[in-house]
């Protein structure tokens, strides 16, 4: 892998250059302080001038002692002193106006391009990356999630952070980061998988095997994922269809599972019947099913439902056609008993 570098230092000159002309604030630092010190030295001349008209002697004026020991001081500050707090009151006014104007990424973005661009200039360039683990992330977009780009540089990558930045992503359960200098970056991730498709209020999302949604929409790789529909059906997803794969021939039957109440299960299978399981001991039910169907064929009958939340008894709901057609045959039944009594 190889990254195109761009100067970051032209760029920070650029931009810093109108804001503090060196040659201005030299001069204006010395005019300071050339200022300060006239001042010093006329207020001096006023007040000796001041005990001479009086007749004063200098030890008799503590307003004397105080402006001598003032001069002291100012003549022990060091020479650049008034350079740097003009460096200083630039610094802070230019942090200021950063912080106001809503431009501190832009900013320390610009710093950390400027820092990078000389690390990579003097040896430090990411020149290679190695990535482990990836099956459905590209490495684009894996390099793109740690914050990595081609002006990051090895010297100043901060591994915690990009390890950090890559475990935010639902599709990233777990990712290392090591830098192999001077130029070599490998990054070991464990992806969640597309486990199951989860279906809440009309919208269906791919959900891995720990209810962790990994897309908020289905593209075609994931049409096959079984459905699960309902609140709470992501979280419980793995053990219900843990359990529906031990009976083949009822998964393949199956269009989807259906999470009701927080509760229990029903299975919608794809002729439409709907088969209802109890809160507790579901695998004994479809146990039951399994052995009513391969014995009677009774999923292939006319029927919309099959109830198994009672443990004494099945229940079955025919069609409303398999309905009239028993009712007929009933009265059927009826007519001819009474005509073999009469």
């Amino acid at each position: 892998m190889s990254f195109a570098m761009t100067s970051g230092v032209s760029l920070a000159r650029s931009l810093f250059r109108p804001l503090w002309p060196e040659a201005d604030l030299r001069a204006a630092a010395r005019g300071a302080g050339i200022l300060a010190k006239a001042w010093l030295w006329r207020r001096r001349r006023e007040l000796l001038d001041r005990l001479r008209h009086h007749n004063v002697e200098p030890g008799d004026c503590p307003e004397r002692e105080l402006l001598a020991a003032l001069i002291a001081v100012v003549e022990r500050v060091p020479r650049h002193a008034g350079a740097f707090a003009a460096w200083l009151l630039v610094f802070a006014s230019v942090a200021w106006g950063v912080v106001q104007g809503g431009h501190l990424s832009d900013f320390i973005s610009g710093v950390n391009d400027t820092r990078n661009a000389f690390a990579n200039a003097v040896g430090f360039r990411i020149s290679a990356v190695v990535i482990n683990g990836r099956h459905h992330l590209s490495q684009d977009e894996i390099l793109a999630t740690g914050g990595i780009s081609g002006r990051s540089s090895l010297l100043f990558l901060d591994a915690d952070v990009v390890r950090e930045r890559l475990k935010a992503s639902p599709w990233i359960a777990d990712a290392t980061v090591l830098k192999l200098y001077p130029g070599q970056l490998q990054i070991d991730i464990t992806e969640r998988l597309p486990f199951a498709l989860w279906q809440r209020n009309g919208r269906v999302s791919v959900i891995a095997d720990d209810g962790m949604v990994l897309q908020p929409y289905v593209s075609r790789p994931f049409l096959s994922l079984p459905l699960v529909v309902g609140k709470g059906a992501d979280r419980n997803a793995r053990d219900f269809l843990g359990l529906l794969a031990r009976y083949p021939r009822l998964q393949a039957q199956t269009r989807a599972a259906i999470f009701v109440g927080e509760r229990r299960w029903n299975l919608r299978l794809k002729e439409g019947v709907d088969i209802r399981l109890p809160e507790v001991g579901p695998e004994q039910a479809l146990t039951t099913l399994t052995v009513l169907d391969q014995e009677d064929k009774l999923l292939a009958r006319d029927i919309v439902a099959v109830d198994l939340r009672l443990s004494d008894r099945l229940v079955v709901q025919l069609s409303a056609a398999a309905a009239s057609a028993r009712e007929e045959q009933f009265r059927d039944r009826k007519s001819k008993k009474k005509a073999g009594d009469a």
